[in-house]
Formats: C-alpha cells, sequence, structure tokens
C-alpha cells in the first residue's frame, strides 16, 4: 500500500482520516475502516474522505501472525489527521507502545477526532484521553476495563457510544454500525444509506444508541418478514399499526414481534419510528423546510412529533438538521 493518501493526492478540504496499524491489531476492523471510509464513491460523485494508514514500525505483525503490514505511513501521519482511528488488538493486558499513546494524545489536544473499534477503547483509555468520558467496548472485556479504568463511564450493552469527540464501538462488526454512523454524522442520511448499500451490511442492529443513520432494508435469513417491511416502507404515510403490519404478515401480532426481535433486534414499533424518522431526514435534505409536511409525509404526524423524536433520537432539532444538512449546506 503507498505511503501517501489511498486516493490520487489530498484534496484540499477533504476530511483526513487516518488508522494507526500496531502489533497483532485485528484485520477485520482495519477492513471496516477502509471500506468505509477509504474507498471512492463514484456513485455519489466525490470522495467523502481522505484516508491513509500509518504505523509506528516499517514491517507490522497482525493478529496471530496472519500477515505483515508494509510499505504503509510512519506514524508521523497521526498528526495530520482530522479523524484519528486508533489500534485495537485482542492482547488488552500488554500495554500499548509509548509512541502510539503519545500520538493520540497529541491529536487529543489539537482537537482531532478519535475513534476506538472494540478493544481500541483499551489505547484511548491508556492514553488518558477517556478520563471522566463515555465509552464501551467488547462485553467480553467490560469487566477488565472497569477494574482498569474506573474513571471511565463504560456502557457495556449499546453498540457504541458517541462522545462528541470521542467515539468507541462495542465489538468487531459494530465497527460499521459506528463507520456508518460518522458518515451519516460527516455528510447527512442519504450518503450514509449510499456507503451502507454499496457495504450490503443490512442487519437494522437495535444498540439503544442515539443512532440516525439509515440502514437498507434487511437481507434477512428468514424472508418471511421482508415482504411486510417492503410494503411498510412503501406506507410510511399511512397510519401504520403493529396488528396492521401482523395482517399483512399473517401471523399474530405475538409472532411478529418474536420475529422483529430475532431478525432486526428491535420491536416493530420501533423499526416504524425509525424507518419514518429516516424518511423524514431525506426529505429535509433534499429540501423540503416546511416541518408539517415532512412529518405528514413520513408518518410523524405533526411538526410538534418531529421535533420529539429528532431531537430524542438524534440529539438536534430539525432545524438544526436543515442547516447542517439540508442543501444549502452543501
Amino acid at each position: 500500500m503507498a505511503k501517501e493518501s489511498s486516493h490520487a493526492g489530498h484534496a484540499a478540504g477533504v476530511h483526513r482520516v487516518v488508522v494507526i496499524v500496531d502489533e497483532n491489531s485485528n484485520p477485520f476492523e482495519l477492513g471496516c475502516a477502509t471500506e468505509v471510509f477509504g474507498l471512492r464513491r463514484p456513485e455519489i460523485g466525490r470522495d467523502l474522505y481522505d484516508f491513509r494508514l500509518c504505523s509506528p514500525e516499517p514491517h507490522t505483525l497482525m493478529r496471530d501472525g496472519f500477515f505483515t503490514l508494509t510499505g504503509v505511513a510512519d506514524l508521523e501521519a497521526a498528526d495530520a489527521a482530522d479523524t484519528l482511528i486508533v489500534p485495537n488488538r485482542p492482547d488488552i493486558e500488554v500495554p500499548r507502545r509509548p509512541a502510539v499513546l503519545d500520538a493520540v494524545r497529541r491529536a487529543h489536544a489539537r482537537g482531532t477526532r478519535l475513534v476506538g473499534f472494540c478493544s481500541g477503547a483499551f489505547t484511548l483509555a491508556e492514553a488518558g484521553v477517556l478520563d471522566g468520558r463515555r465509552a464501551t467496548t467488547h462485553w467480553q472485556w467490560a469487566d477488565s476495563f472497569r477494574n482498569r479504568f474506573p474513571s471511565v463511564q463504560l456502557e457495556a450493552g449499546v453498540l457504541f457510544v458517541d462522545d462528541g469527540d470521542i467515539l468507541t464501538a462495542a465489538g468487531s462488526a459494530a465497527a460499521l454500525d459506528l463507520g456508518l454512523h460518522v458518515v451519516r454524522r460527516d455528510h447527512g442520511a442519504e450518503v450514509a444509506n449510499s456507503v451502507s448499500r454499496r457495504l450490503v451490511f443490512a442487519a437494522h442492529r437495535d444498540g439503544g444508541q442515539r443512532q440516525f443513520v439509515e440502514r437498507p432494508m434487511p437481507d434477512l435469513p428468514d424472508e418471511s418478514l421482508a415482504p411486510v417491511l417492503a410494503w411498510a416502507q412503501e406506507r410510511l404515510d399511512s397510519p401504520l399499526t403493529v396488528s396492521r403490519l401482523a395482517v399483512r404478515a399473517a401471523v399474530s401480532p405475538a409472532t411478529l414481534h418474536r420475529r422483529f426481535q430475532a431478525q432486526l433486534g428491535t420491536t416493530p414499533l420501533a423499526w416504524l419510528t425509525a424507518e419514518r424518522l429516516a424518511l423524514a431526514c431525506r426529505l429535509i435534505e433534499r429540501g423540503e423546510s416546511r416541518f408539517e409536511v415532512v412529518a405528514r409525509r413520513s408518518g410523524l404526524g405533526s411538526a410538534a412529533s418531529l421535533r420529539t423524536l429528532m431531537r430524542r433520537e438524534t440529539g438536534i432539532t430539525p432545524s438544526a438538521y436543515k442547516q447542517r444538512f439540508g442543501p444549502e449546506a452543501n
């Protein structure tokens, strides 16, 4: 891999994402970061990020010695990051390299956004940047994390935690959830959904976090829910109820609840609300400024209901969302 950005040159003004790769790093999370932040986006018509890898050593042995990573930039590249993804690895009791921890501290001091996937929370905590902050890590290591870093507010029951300038994901696959959330924060629902479609990351995963990433319809192992989901998505402005969905699926409401929990990890009502809110976000991004119209067309009822749900789920108001992601913001 070339030492420079994965794109041909660093475009002025493009957000630079840098991943630090250290000895015994997990290749899966590295692949997630590359897929979300490192690929060109011809379907969008512009590059979303300038992406590069760096390492404290010219040859980095990846997890369990499966392969050796070479040809990436040295650790100084971390000093140019707008977002820095820190190393994660399974040997959580082994101290991180001082040079890596120093790079993390420097990045935090200058206001760089920090991201930790899975055990990457240990790297952030060891660097001292998580003291008094919220974070998550893999459930398997939650007790160890609490014992070592009691000053960190660990939230072990969520897919990821967004604490503003520091974001952490709970496990390997949750790196994709968090990556899409970052894209959603930076570029809005339309772009995040485009990225998720290209990833074919189809599962709706309810982690209890404020997540306003639009997800494509799941490719379910049991296809019995797929038709009713597609049917409902075409009628979000209608007075849909759990009972009506159950009738459409030809099952009882109790069976429908069980299938939603098993296949989507959420309830029918929560799924409906999330889909309607995602539609409302798309309408605002496409230029609809009348919030009563947005609420009606997305099935959320009134502008007051739209404001309540959007603030609860995304942390911002419809007006703030319009300023950030509406057509005039581009």
